[in-house]
């Protein structure tokens, strides 16, 4: 990468990180005039009213870093003849709207799935695909897909990324934390692959610092204690975005590269490692009810955030474990990208890192249902039926 190249990633980075930070002031009072404010519920874990809608700040400056980017010299091959940029606005726009209905008046989820399908079919359509798909652990290295199979897979891509980015927005800055550590991460992979392996034209890195950029302006307003939420116009956003910039990178590469294989996945593995144990959780609240004969949509306090809290955590510290596992998770699969070695260690690493968060976090876990049923016990007294 070239120093006027990093000048105009600095420039795309800097503006849209600005535009969030300031917009999101203008949007929070906007919330609170128009009623768009969450209060303390059964299933969350802030205590006091608290305005959403940070999602629109993100996409002003999404917007207007894009308009800025196009408009950079370090940027006329990205835009110059392309329709990529386009399809990552429509479909961001797309996709923040559905988000947007639902952070305004609660839509059905069949509806939110077919957002997410529009949004990746817009994507397809103008040019954001997948030629290759990587098989991590195989013989095969990648498939190639066919024109009738690619938009199928970006459309599942994108549903899947964007539901783990929403699925992990439980805490006060934490999927916007864990969404700038793995952008910023994935974009210093790309730049390793400018040297002749990533296409000059490719929207990919310019996606994911820009992504990176919305991110870290949005979380001082979103740290513990948060003045304002991205909502799921926010998260949506964030996950077709990583969505795209994965894509077009990783989806488009056919030669070998030191890490490549891994860090494909990474943006996706990252969240999910993380994700895996609320994944779980998920899964098991639905066979918890399911078995309580209640709603699959009643509240619980059984899931990650909570059993954190439970162990002793406060919301930031929580946040801050999660923030530094993602950034010991991207480490690892940076590792072999810039040493050219160390490949073989990445799925044995991030299998240690997965197993050892589930040693720390399920005896806690199991301590404090005992400590409930005790106190449950103790409340009910020795003569309690």
């Amino acid at each position: 990468m070239t120093s006027a190249d990093a000048l105009s990633y600095g420039i795309a980075f800097a503006v849209a990180a600005a535009i969030t930070f300031i917009t999101t002031s203008i949007v929070r009072r906007m919330a609170i005039r128009v009623g768009a404010v969450v209060g303390p519920e059964e299933r969350r874990v802030h205590t006091v009213p608290t305005p959403t809608l940070g999602g629109a700040a993100m996409f002003v400056a999404f917007v207007v870093a894009m308009a800025v980017s196009s408009q950079l010299s370090g940027f006329d091959n990205v835009f110059r003849g392309s329709s990529e940029p386009l399809a990552v606005v429509l479909g961001a726009t797309v996709i923040f709207a559905v988000g947007l209905i639902d952070d305004v008046r609660e839509v059905s989820a069949p509806a939110k799935v077919a957002g997410m399908v529009l949004a990746g079919g817009v994507l397809s359509l103008l040019g954001v695909t997948m030629f290759y798909f990587r098989i991590p652990f195989s013989d095969r290295d990648f498939v190639s897909l066919s024109p009738d199979l690619a938009p199928l897979v970006g459309i599942i891509w994108v549903a899947g990324m964007a539901n783990a980015i929403n699925l992990i927005d439980g805490l006060d800055g934490l999927a916007a934390g864990i969404v700038a550590i793995a952008a910023g991460a994935f974009f210093l992979y790309t730049t390793r692959l400018s040297n002749g392996i990533l296409p000059q034209d490719s929207i990919g890195p310019l996606v994911a610092a820009v992504t990176c950029g919305l991110c870290v302006g949005f979380l001082p307003h979103n740290f513990h204690p948060a003045k304002i939420f991205m909502g799921d116009g926010g998260a949506l956003m964030l996950g077709l975005l990583m969505a795209s910039s994965t894509m077009v990178v990783g989806g488009r590469v056919d030669d070998q590269f030191s890490g490549q294989t891994y860090f494909f996945f990474a943006p996706l593995v990252i969240p999910l490692v993380i994700l895996g144990l609320p994944i779980l959780d998920t899964v098991f609240a639905v066979v918890r009810r399911a078995t309580r004969h209640a709603k699959l949509t009643e509240a619980d306090k059984e899931h990650l955030h909570h059993r954190l809290m439970r162990m002793g955590h406060g919301q930031r510290r929580s946040v801050l474990i999660l923030w530094a596992w993602t950034a010991v998770l991207s480490g690892i699969v940076l590792y072999p990208t810039y040493t050219s070695r160390g490949n073989a260690v990445v799925p044995t690493a991030v299998a240690i890192m997965g197993v050892a968060l589930y040693t720390v976090l399920r005896p806690g876990a199991r301590r404090a249902r005992l400590v409930a049923v005790g106190d449950v016990d103790r409340k009910a007294g020795p003569g309690a039926a």
